[in-house]
């Protein structure tokens, strides 16, 4: 059975893959900064790993055919630690995807990714080093797909997404829980290679959408 790796784990959408995964009784590892943020999850089919983004974390691909790139600086950090996680962390993550022969790599984007001049933020540098790091992945070779949610919201998911872009960032938000579902959807899927999916809080299935 294939083994997925999640970075990130540990981080709120991380959490909501990891524990999905868990629960289907998938053969997951996951990659945190400190174990015991996971120490509510309790499977055989789920390895818990420590490692610093910031340094070598290559010994977390050995083994793994599938990746899920959630990781994130943060909100609360500075420029300084999005350029080292959000860019240098995305783009280490690739060459070991790609030193390994991963059969898929999942993304965790966001809405501006693709001309962060488009949309007006405060997020700016987060923006382009997601530009960076998803462009990155696309000249790799490394099968992917990247997901670019709208600004992510912490309420109940209803599964119900939609991938044409609102009229106002308010209609842009998206539940967390939605996000961490098409992500699931995705890695189900063998036919969702080298596409980007910009996600939002919308009225149709997940699996009606994500083709």
């Amino acid at each position: 059975m294939n083994k997925t790796l999640v970075i990130g784990a540990s981080g709120q959408i991380g959490q909501l893959i990891t524990k999905a995964l868990v629960e289907t009784g998938e053969p997951v590892r996951a990659l945190v900064r400190d174990k015991s943020k996971l120490a509510h999850l309790k499977s055989d089919e789920l390895e818990v790993m420590e490692a610093d983004l910031e340094g070598d974390f290559s010994r977390a691909f050995a083994g793994v055919s599938n990746v899920i790139f959630v990781a994130g600086s943060g909100g609360a950090t500075g420029a300084d630690k999005t350029l080292l996680i959000d860019l240098w962390a995305s783009k280490k993550a690739v060459d070991y995807a790609k030193n390994n022969q991963v059969k898929q790599f999942i993304m965790l984007s966001s809405i501006g990714a693709d001309n962060p001049d488009s949309i007006e933020s405060d997020i700016k540098p987060y923006l382009v080093a997601k530009h960076m790091a998803d462009q990155y992945l696309m000249a790799s070779g490394v099968p992917y797909t990247i997901v670019r949610p709208g600004p992510l919201t912490n309420i109940e998911g209803q599964g119900k997404i939609t991938i044409k872009r609102p009229n106002t960032r308010d209609e842009m938000a998206i539940p967390r829980a939605d996000v961490a579902k098409s992500v699931l959807f995705i890695l189900s899927k063998d036919n969702l290679n080298g596409k980007i999916f910009e996600l939002f809080n919308g009225t149709y299935d997940v699996d009606n959408v994500l083709v």
